[in-house]
């Protein structure tokens, strides 16, 4: 199963279709936004979604049910690997930085996300200074933003 990128018509039928994981092409039509598209477009990127193996048909008399075949979470996962790949040279440091310097994500945020993580952990003197490396990651990314600040001032 290898994923391909969609196009933006192709991703607004594949939404549609991961919120429904199964269905016939009326209720594909019926789930999209408005303007509507017209039935024989729909029908058109519905037959190259199964051509790109995102979709698998099942006939039913004279018509198909359309089944989704690639998750949306593995999609997701594509995209995200694309977007590191394309815009931050694959390093995730980069990523955080730059949603932490537009607000998206805070400190705050960020530990209690590695205190969740960590938690899990048992409490061995290893995972302890793994847990402490995290915090020592998460004061450098702040700290690099509140020193950027302190500069425009």
């Amino acid at each position: 199963m290898k994923i391909t990128n969609l196009t933006p018509a192709e991703e607004d039928i594949m939404t549609s279709l991961w919120k429904l994981d199964c269905a016939y092409m009326r209720d594909v039509i019926a789930a999209l936004p408005e303007p509507k598209p017209h039935q024989n477009t729909v029908s058109t990127y519905l037959k190259i979604l199964t051509e790109k193996e995102f979709l698998k048909t099942q006939k039913e008399g004279r018509i198909f049910k359309y089944q989704v075949i690639i998750p949306f979470e593995d999609y997701q996962n594509f995209k995200l690997k694309q977007l590191l790949e394309n815009y931050f040279y694959k390093n995730p440091k980069n990523l955080i930085e730059r949603l932490i310097e537009l607000d998206i994500i805070t400190p705050k945020d960020l530990y209690s996300l590695f205190e969740v993580k960590t938690s899990v952990v048992s409490k061995t003197k290893k995972r302890e200074k793994k847990k402490s490396a995290l915090r020592e990651y998460v004061d450098e990314i702040t700290n690099k933003k509140q020193k950027k600040k302190k500069n425009k001032k």
